[in-house]
């Protein structure tokens, strides 16, 4: 059952606090939701019908009060819910928010897939060693910022400009002529595997420039 009003997650969400030993009221002072329990900090939830920026700045809000803040929201179907979900719940982790899901029905389901805690990043070595590297073989700034992803100049298609500008000139060529006149070293293999549909071979180890090569090189 679908709840077309937040008021309808209210008695599901006390009937669970309360199986947990809490003292649970609503529409205290500006939260939706506190439950009380002797020798704890109060527990806060803020309800809603789905997920929305102004629920997240609800809950940084009651932040102010106490720690053992949650978000509340039905629990929806299928793979796009899925998916709102765990992201949803990756971005509670970073703010310190717990997260708990409704399901309604004949047999209540209420859910917490996150407590609050206090976030620890974790970095990705091999992630930022690929930015690094990128970085470093980037020849200029030739993007602009905020700009979508088609067409993004990479170090990648920048050396594969290289590759079909030469052949362009030059005609067919060894892939081992090409990494030598361009300096890149990965030429032949950049040229072989053809991920934008630049080159064909010629014959073996031999490539040149395709017609689609010719054309969209010239838009760089």
């Amino acid at each position: 059952m679908k709840p077309t009003r937040e008021t309808e997650l209210y008695p599901a969400i006390k009937s669970f606090l309360e199986g947990q030993g809490y003292e649970v009221k609503a529409e205290v002072g500006a939260a939706d939701i506190v439950a009380i329990r002797a020798g704890d900090d109060p527990v806060i939830v803020e309800m809603k019908l789905g997920f929305s920026l102004s629920l997240f700045h609800q809950c940084v809000a009651r932040q102010a009060i106490t720690d053992d803040v949650y978000l509340a929201v039905p629990r929806g179907k299928g793979k796009r819910f899925a998916k709102s979900l765990k992201d949803n719940v990756s971005l509670c982790r970073r703010l310190g928010v717990g997260l708990i899901t409704v399901r309604l029905g004949k047999t209540d389901l209420v859910e917490i897939h996150l407590d609050p805690a206090p976030f620890k990043p974790r970095k990705s070595k091999k992630r930022q060693g690929r930015l690094l590297r990128e970085f470093a073989r980037r020849v200029g700034d030739p993007n602009t910022g905020g700009a979508t992803r088609a067409g993004l100049i990479t170090a990648y298609r920048q050396d594969a400009l290289l590759c079909a500008r030469h052949l362009q000139k030059a005609g067919p060529s060894k892939g081992a002529h090409v990494a030598k006149a361009t300096g890149v070293p990965t030429a032949t293999r950049m040229m072989a595997d053809d991920h934008y549909g630049w080159f064909e071979r010629v014959e073996k180890g031999i490539y040149r420039i395709t017609p689609k090569g010719e054309l969209e090189i010239e838009s760089y």
